[in-house]
């Protein structure tokens, strides 16, 4: 039985390597600007292409501090604060005092804010199904699990992570 255990562990480090350099291409798509820029387009909306990750974490995450929302887009949290104030200004979300910490200030989509990811989440679907359009519906299927559980054990292997708060 051993030696299938090394055989298994074998092909999964051959695989990581493989997997690795799948993420860091997903990953430099997902960060291009010109990536925003079209979202925004096909959207049919006029956000600042900086805003925009902002705008779609505080509706899939929130209630969010600003310091958690930070950490999982990766940026400075004084560029975060002042980029959700812009988004407060604009009327796409609102700060509230936490429930659960009175010193911590969290940011809520607005009916406004929700409107336009609405439209976010349209341009998505019609992206993605362009994308996918060769694809059969079982290997979506497929996918759509496999990343969720990647994504759910990554997240819990990380120290400290937001995803770990689950």
């Amino acid at each position: 039985m051993s030696s299938t255990k090394k055989v298994h562990n074998t092909h999964i480090g051959d695989r990581l390597r493989e997997l690795h350099g799948a993420l860091i291409d997903i990953v430099g798509v997902m960060n291009r600007p010109q990536r925003d820029e079209a979202m925004v387009r096909a959207a049919g909306i006029s956000l600042d292409r900086a805003l925009f990750p902002l705008l779609v974490s505080i509706e899939r995450r929130g209630p969010i501090g600003v310091v958690d929302l930070a950490d999982r887009v990766g940026r400075d949290y004084t560029t975060v604060s002042r980029q959700v104030a812009k988004l407060e200004s604009l009327g796409l979300v609102e700060r509230k005092e936490s429930a659960a910490d009175r010193r911590v200030r969290e940011a809520t989509i607005t009916p406004r804010g929700k409107a336009m990811t609405d439209l976010i989440d349209g341009a998505r679907e019609r992206m993605g199904r362009a994308i996918f359009a060769s694809w059969d519906q079982r290997d979506v299927e497929d996918l759509v699990r496999l990343m969720r559980r990647f994504a759910d054990d990554i997240m819990a292997d990380v120290p400290d992570s937001p995803g770990n708060n689950r």
